[in-house]
């Protein structure tokens, strides 16, 4: 048995590029940069902070979605699974990109710190088809369980909780 599967948090990089393709598919890619905290080891050496950037690749109605509200410095949690294709330059060396195909986006902070948002709606996911006749998978966008910030902030003392 094996799991490929990606969890991000991070800071979109640069203004999503969406394109259309045949039979009016979506598919948008950006940057997301993930940053791990820099500190001081017990022998006094400072370990700096360390930017990673990650390839992000979204299809159909969820990409659509990424259109609608992502923009440059949106904060995303990301999940998805990471793929690996090559291609030829235009010097005809193989080069190989790692990306990052998310299946479930949400988006993270304040209202106002997502120029893009509304605010209404912060969790989507993509859907497989269900139905024959349906081709395209459908971006569900449904809240993710009311995550608002009045929920962390004491707004509601019920939860799912088992204990």
């Amino acid at each position: 048995m094996s799991v490929n599967k990606v969890i991000l948090v991070g800071n979109v990089g640069k203004d999503p590029d969406v394109r259309y393709l045949d039979n009016n598919v979506a598919v948008a890619n950006f940057p997301l940069a993930t940053t791990e905290r820099g500190y001081t080891g017990r022998d006094g050496q400072a370990i700096p902070e360390r930017t990673e950037w990650h390839n992000i690749v979204v299809w159909r109605g969820l990409a659509q979605v990424v259109e609608k509200y992502v923009k440059k410095g949106t904060q995303l949690f990301i999940e998805g699974k990471i793929r690996t294709r090559s291609y030829d330059d235009k010097d005809g060396i193989k080069r190989y990109m790692t990306e990052v195909f998310a299946d479930n986006i949400q988006l993270l902070g304040r209202k106002s710190d997502n120029p893009g948002s509304s605010g209404a709606e912060t969790g989507f996911q993509q859907q497989p088809a269900q139905t024959p006749q349906s081709s395209q998978p459908t971006a569900s966008s449904q809240p993710a369980a009311n995550n608002t910030n009045d929920d962390f902030l004491g707004g509601d003392d019920t939860d799912d909780l088992p204990f």
